[in-house]
């Protein structure tokens, strides 16, 4: 079954729409998703999928643009994940607490906590394995799958210390190519998280001609008198700036996509 979803209205400056969208209207929209009920439960590893082009009353695909899917990701302690094979997408492996360890047939063996990210370039195809220890807490994640804009390019993994978060402010961890982040996609997504004490606000990421879809991990927010709660999520379509409060200690994040980049629909797990 299909999550409800909500249209709201969100009052900005005038600015000029998509294209893509073909909307007359000059007025931002915010598109809320509440959690998703899509979902599978293997025991020890659980997962929710959530699939922001599915915000979009609107739109015929699951993903928006290059963002295909962003999967809330359990692991209980002592569980593996035995060695499979991806290809043709971007992952990203988000971990705000906890540990996930990997491991893969080239040898490496790392492991993503709240002071390192993880970006698992599939392209023609990488094989891993992720697991916890027994003495691991229990993992809660985020594991995002972005389309390249290629199919069966180069394979590789990043895996990079990130930059020590302040409270307030967006700490952007992965770009295209080229962009100032500290790892990679190939594909036009920037991504970016922030804490936000009680009552405190902030403007979300955005780029003249792209689109924003948000999440909330932990807490709640307001934005424009609407409430976006732990695990609801929000895509902003048309905008310059629009402001979140945050009404309790709150984790988000936040993906700037350009809508109409060229993508592949061929990942094993993100299409």
């Amino acid at each position: 079954m299909t999550p409800s979803r909500q249209q709201i209205p969100v009052r900005v400056m005038p600015i000029s729409t998509h294209p893509h969208l073909m909307d007359p209207e000059p007025t931002a929209k915010l598109h809320k998703a509440p959690r998703t009920d899509i979902s599978q439960n293997q025991g020890k590893f659980r997962i929710h999928f959530n699939f922001p082009g599915r915000n979009h009353p609107d739109h015929d695909d699951h993903g928006y643009g290059p963002l295909a899917t962003v999967v809330e990701s359990f692991m209980d302690p002592d569980t593996l994940i035995s060695m499979h094979q991806h290809r043709n997408e971007e992952i990203i492996s988000w971990v705000p607490a906890g540990v996930m360890r990997h491991d893969d047939r080239h040898g490496n063996k790392l492991v993503t906590d709240s002071k390192h990210l993880m970006v698992m370039n599939a392209g023609s195809g990488f094989w891993h394995e992720e697991r916890t220890l027994a003495d691991d807490p229990p993992l809660r994640m985020l594991q995002i799958f972005v389309r390249p804009h290629s199919l069966d390019i180069q394979p590789g993994i990043q895996h990079e210390p990130i930059p020590e978060p302040t409270a307030g402010e967006w700490r952007h961890l992965f770009g295209p190519e080229g962009s100032d982040a500290p790892l990679f996609v190939r594909n036009d997504v920037h991504f970016y998280d922030v804490h936000l004490d009680e009552n405190a606000s902030i403007d979300l990421p955005s780029k003249p001609g792209w689109d924003t879809y948000f999440y909330i991990f932990d807490g709640a927010v307001t934005t424009s008198d609407t409430h976006l709660d732990t695990t609801e999520s929000g895509l902003l379509v048309g905008s310059d700036t629009v402001t979140v409060t945050a009404q309790t200690d709150t984790l988000l994040v936040a993906f700037c996509i350009n809508p109409d980049a060229p993508i592949t629909r061929q990942g094993t797990i993100g299409r």
